[in-house]
């Protein structure tokens, strides 16, 4: 994710506008305002993919945590054992991490300035519920979002698929899981 169009290019992960947002933006873009809305949400994409260069740190330091509970709750548990975990072990953490990342990110690609852009011109439509012109809570919390969704992804494979456990020692302890589980 941390590459240049990891979230953009990414229909699973891409940043749009916040939901509360859309008809902000569908009224912009009627306006013909369609490169500002493109702007805005080609640099929260960016400031994502700069933050998630601070992630894996994160990660590895959940995995040295991990207790041998943790471990067999993991290998023996839910499809999503390992998603859960992290979300559990991380996501205070990355959230501090991500956003002052993020807020630098934001305003060097301008998007805080097209955001605010945004807001503005869209808060001066009438009879319209204003938004927010602040965008980074927003993009810090789609960032460790789309981490989870790709952490997912890749949990699933791994359990699923034997061509994704590169190791002997992923094999072995994958083979071991499913034979515990049936």
């Amino acid at each position: 994710l941390s590459a240049v169009n990891g979230y953009l290019g990414n229909p699973a992960v891409k940043i749009v506008f916040p939901p509360e947002a859309q008809k902000a933006e569908k009224a912009l873009r009627g306006m013909g305002l369609g490169k500002l809305c493109d702007n805005v949400i080609l640099s929260l994409n960016r400031a994502a993919e700069n933050a998630a260069k601070d992630a894996e740190p994160i990660f590895l330091d959940a995995i040295k945590k991990m207790s041998i509970s943790d471990v067999s709750g993991i290998l023996l548990g839910q499809k999503d054992a390992a998603t859960q975990y992290f979300k559990r072990t991380t996501t205070t953490v990355l959230a501090a991490k991500f956003k002052p990342t993020i807020q630098v990110s934001l305003a060097k690609v301008n998007a805080t300035k097209y955001w605010a852009q945004a807001a503005a011109e869209y808060n001066k439509l009438p009879f319209v519920k204003h938004l927010n012109p602040d965008i980074a809570d927003y993009a810090t919390q789609k960032a460790i979002d789309g981490l989870f969704v790709m952490i997912a992804q890749e949990e699933l494979n791994i359990r699923q698929n034997i061509s994704a456990r590169p190791t002997p020692v992923m094999q072995k302890v994958f083979a071991f899981a499913a034979k515990t589980a049936h």
